[in-house]
């Protein structure tokens, strides 16, 4: 059985401003593809985490001491963790010292992990499920999440699976007798018929800035279509072009008209999500992470059947389609190629074959595992359920393959776009300077 106290036994790592100053080690020289052949098996299947993750452990614990218990047996799970704003050079560093252990959490920047699959440091999952007849374990959408997002293998395992779009709420929209908007046109109305009628027609934190940015990203999908941010990665498009810019002055409008509230820029997310749980907001953009909040009766004084999910709204003339939804993996996790042996190979197939049911059981939480068995969710779960067992196309989000400069700039001036105090021109031509700068 996994315990607590083992769990928190680590093998040494250095504190943050250690790791950032060996950061540039580089791992040329250690470079391979992410296949070949398997390492040898630690005694222990030593799992690194971010402190903030509340997720993982315990379902794992828990398919430890039932499920998978044999793999337990063989190799004792033991967690390790910190912060996740450490995570990523923690890990480069780690894997300059051929240190990772068996599965570790990824950063916040994926084209760090990135860097770690090119240099043959990482299990190619897909490959490796495969060999263990378990891909079929994996949603199709997950894998194509992650392969966007990590370089273009399947080096992460989907402990989350989260879908974005626009949370509302079914009792004010049928006060003010508004349908589920379908185009941007119809959201601009209910919005402008919220407003008039005393509620935050969206409610976000500009604190975090993200959840604003969010916006201008989706509305991108929908004029330029889904490949508008990789078009600007692959430098056949920049922010600075017309559309791009205009994506930007479509949400900038939104803060303009008053329709994020009048402290949008102090709200952090927890005031943000309250404000739409305590029905003073009529719509919410965010993911399917959300759930956790809406299902809790404690957080959500509106009522779960009193929330309802649509898709951001296609746009007119757009080249994009309201069934491309942005969506994430979460904190997903990667394996070590160097720690990759037969019992953490049969780690890999048991999770995934048991990860989906439990997470959504005992932690209301989707993952990119197939459920393989019934398990009872409220409607809101089962509908965000539907929708992504229904296809459509997954597509990133606003600072998914940016560089860390312009993903920290996007959240900071967010803010500052909706208020009125930064050009959507400006907005844009800042976080293009940041990515043309590498």
């Amino acid at each position: 059985m996994t315990t607590a106290l083992r769990g928190r036994r680590m093998r040494p790592l250095l504190t943050a401003a250690a790791v950032l100053s060996v950061s540039a080690i580089a791992l040329t020289g250690c470079a391979g593809d992410s296949g070949g052949s398997e390492g040898a098996d630690e005694a222990n299947f030593t799992y690194l985490l971010n402190v903030e993750n509340q997720n993982v452990q315990p379902v794992l614990e828990t398919l430890a001491q039932g499920e998978c218990s044999a793999e337990e047996e063989a190799q004792p799970l033991e967690f390790t963790s910190i912060p996740q704003s450490d995570m990523d050079a923690n890990n480069q560093l780690l894997a300059s010292q051929n240190a990772l252990p068996v599965a570790f959490a990824a950063g916040g920047t994926p084209a760090e992990a990135a860097k770690l699959d090119k240099a043959g440091k990482l299990v190619d999952l897909e490959a490796a499920l495969t060999e263990l007849d378990a891909i079929d374990n994996i949603a199709p959408s997950a894998i194509s999440t992650i392969k966007k997002l990590y370089g273009g293998n399947m080096v992460m395992l989907p402990t989350q699976f989260n879908i974005e779009g626009i949370f509302y709420n079914k009792e004010i929209f049928a006060e003010a007798g508004v349908d589920v908007p379908e185009t941007w046109s119809d959201l601009l109305d209910a919005a402008k018929t919220f407003d008039d009628a005393g509620y935050t027609a969206f409610s976000a934190s500009g604190e975090q800035g993200w959840p604003i940015t969010r916006l201008i990203s989706t509305y991108l999908f929908r004029t330029v279509g889904p490949d508008a941010l990789k078009d600007v990665q692959d430098g056949n498009a920049k922010l600075t072009d017309p559309e791009y810019v205009a994506a930007a002055q479509a949400i900038a409008d939104l803060g303009a008209a008053g329709y994020f509230g009048a402290n949008v820029t102090s709200l952090d997310y927890d005031s943000a999500t309250n404000e739409f749980l305590t029905g003073k907001a009529a719509m919410m953009y965010m993911g399917s992470w959300l759930l956790g909040n809406i299902n809790d009766p404690e957080q959500n004084k509106i009522g779960a059947d009193a929330v309802g999910f649509m898709p951001f709204p296609a746009v007119d003339g757009g080249a994009g389609a309201i069934d491309q939804f942005p969506a994430n993996v979460g904190v997903a996790s990667a394996m070590s190629k160097d720690a990759f042996g037969p019992n953490a190979g049969a780690w890999l197939k048991c999770i995934s074959e048991n990860f989906g049911a439990e997470s959504l059981e005992s932690k209301s939480t989707i993952s990119g595992f197939i459920v393989n068995r019934d398990v009872p969710v409220p409607a809101i779960t089962q509908e965000i359920q539907d929708r992504i067992a229904s296809g459509g196309e997954s597509v990133l989000w606003m600072e998914a393959l940016f560089n860390a400069k312009a993903g920290q700039n996007s959240s900071a001036n967010a803010p500052l776009l909706v208020t009125g105090q930064m050009t959507a021109e400006d907005f844009m031509s800042t976080l293009q300077t940041d990515l043309d700068a590498g």
